[in-house]
Order: structure tokens, then C-alpha cells, then sequence
């Protein structure tokens, strides 16, 4: 497994991450067979939030981490806080009681990264930062990210803190790419030169941000998995094609096209299946070719200007 560093920081982690958002719909048994898989194929590397199954998928990570031979000062653990039924909240009570109950829940001293989730428009800046310096000095947090943030939220937040943002979560696949769409359709008049990003990923680029990519099988979150989407089959086709000229799966392109790009962004992986686990990891060792990075770019149906 390719390994990178994270931010402006000295974490050295898997480039792939493995999501345990759907962990609550295992038993402690399955779970412990998914994290020992992930760290057998050389990820370090875990995401939690807060959230996830409630609070569930947390507690059966730490259950199943206890039955694996697995070191906690070998694994990096990350979680999320912000998202609230109906609303967002990144007020210092709120944050300093969601790590308490994540850090209760995975039975853990620490956490190595702690994320805010959603932007919260209503945030105090002062506040946040508040938070952040209490959970580094009591040690319950080393390190500090976001997700789904644009540049200027985190200059906001970052102007207040003394902690660099080490990474930004943001969903990137090769059907959802508005990422990077305007940045290819710069001063055109046509759909993807609409700027939805306010060009995030060249300014985590200059920032030393780690972008980490969520959902890199789906369109949208409410339409789902790619190879099931009839606006995209010549996508799947064409990712299928690359994959029997290289005798590896789907899985296995999506991943080394992600990675492919520069910005050295890691990949979050949310399958819970053994199997495709070790499909997505065979893509870290793919070499894409610049050609052919753009061909599976052409084939979601975005023409070049």
C-alpha cells in the first residue's frame, strides 16, 4: 500500500481510508474481519463520524478492533461532528460533548483528526477555535480538519485557530466532478464552466490540504452507484474496458483514477465486502496514463472546450 502525508502534519497514512459509516449493519465478527482485511491490505487508516448508525458503527469498530492483533498506536482514527437532526452545530458545547461520546464510544484516549462534518453558517469562529484548543491541550484531539468546505470557510476558520486544517472531505469520483469541471471550462459559457466549488481543489493544492474522497462510486448522493445510472454507461464501459486490458476489476480503475491526479488526495472506501475491499486496494499499484485519465473523463459525458 502507497502511503502519503497528511496536511502539514507528519501522519504518515494509507492513501486509502476505509469508511466504517456503514459498520453499524455488521456484527462485532463481520466488523473485525473488514478492519483486519483493511490492515492486512496495508490501510491504516479509519473514518468515523458521529453520526454513522447513530453512534452504533463506532461502538462495533471498537468491539471488532479489540479481537484484531491490531496496535492503536499503529491505526489512525479519525471521526466527524456537526451534523444535528435538522440542523448543523459547530458550537463549543456541542463539539467538546460529540469527542467526549466518539471518544467514549470507540473506547480510545484520543483522537488522531477530528473533522467538522457540514459547514455551519451560524458558527462562532471563536468558539470553534476555543474548542479546538481545549481538545489539543487535554490530548483528546492531535489534529484538526473539515468537510465539504469551500476555501473561503476555511480561511475563516483558519484565522482563528492555531491549528492548520490538515484535510478536507469532499465527494469525487468519475461521475461527480464539478471539482474540477470548471477548472478544465475556464471563460466558456457552456454547464461545466459554472464554478460550484470556488475552486477548492487548486486551493487545498496551494495549502497543503489533503483532499479525501467521499463517495467515488456514486453520481449524487440521492441517485446512486454510477454503474447503475443510465446517464452513465458509457462511463461503466469504458472503466470496464481498461479493466480487461489491465486484468483487474472496475473498482480497481475508479481507484487508480482518483489517485492519478496530483493533488495527492486519498481515497475513502465504505465497502464493508472483503472481496471488493481487495479490488479497490490492486488499484492503488495502476498507473493511468494521462490519455487515458482523460478518456474515462470524456466517457461521464463531459466534453473538452
Amino acid at each position: 500500500m502507497k502511503t502519503q502525508i497528511i496536511g502539514k502534519s507528519n501522519i504518515k497514512a494509507s492513501r486509502l481510508i476505509l469508511g466504517c459509516m456503514r459498520m453499524s449493519d455488521k456484527s462485532v465478527e463481520d466488523a473485525k474481519d473488514i478492519i483486519q482485511k483493511a490492515y492486512d491490505l496495508g490501510i491504516n487508516h479509519f473514518d468515523h463520524a458521529d453520526i454513522y448508525g447513530g453512534g452504533k458503527s463506532e461502538e462495533i469498530f471498537a468491539e471488532a478492533l479489540k479481537l484484531t492483533n491490531i496496535k492503536r498506536e499503529d491505526i489512525i482514527i479519525q471521526s466527524k461532528c456537526g451534523i444535528r437532526k435538522g440542523f448543523y452545530d459547530f458550537s463549543y458545547d456541542y463539539i467538546i460533548n460529540s469527542v467526549e461520546n466518539i471518544l467514549k464510544r470507540l473506547d480510545i484516549d484520543y483522537l488522531d483528526i477530528l473533522l467538522l462534518h457540514r459547514p455551519d453558517t451560524l458558527m462562532e469562529t471563536e468558539e470553534v477555535a476555543k474548542a479546538f484548543s481545549y481538545l489539543y491541550e487535554t490530548g483528546k484531539v492531535r489534529n484538526f480538519g473539515v468537510s465539504n468546505c469551500n476555501p473561503g470557510q476555511i480561511k475563516l476558520l483558519q484565522k482563528y485557530s492555531n491549528f492548520p486544517i490538515l484535510i478536507d472531505q469532499l465527494q469525487f469520483g468519475p461521475a461527480h466532478t464539478p471539482m474540477i469541471d470548471s477548472g478544465i471550462n475556464v471563460n466558456m459559457k457552456n454547464i461545466n464552466s459554472i464554478n460550484h466549488e470556488d475552486s477548492i481543489l487548486e486551493y487545498c493544492r496551494l495549502e497543503d490540504i489533503t483532499i479525501q474522497a467521499w463517495s467515488p462510486f456514486q453520481v449524487d448522493l440521492d441517485q446512486g452507484l454510477f454503474i447503475k445510472h443510465p446517464e452513465y454507461t458509457d462511463l461503466t464501459k469504458k472503466l470496464n474496458e481498461f479493466a480487461d486490458e489491465k486484468n483487474v476489476t472496475l473498482e480497481s480503475i475508479v481507484t487508480a483514477w482518483i489517485l492519478r491526479h496530483p493533488a495527492k488526495m486519498q481515497m475513502l472506501v465504505g465497502s464493508m465486502n472483503p472481496n471488493r475491499l481487495e479490488n479497490i486496494v490492486a488499484g492503488v499499484d495502476i498507473d493511468l496514463t494521462k490519455e487515458e485519465w482523460y478518456e474515462i473523463y470524456r466517457s461521464a459525458g463531459n466534453d473538452l472546450p
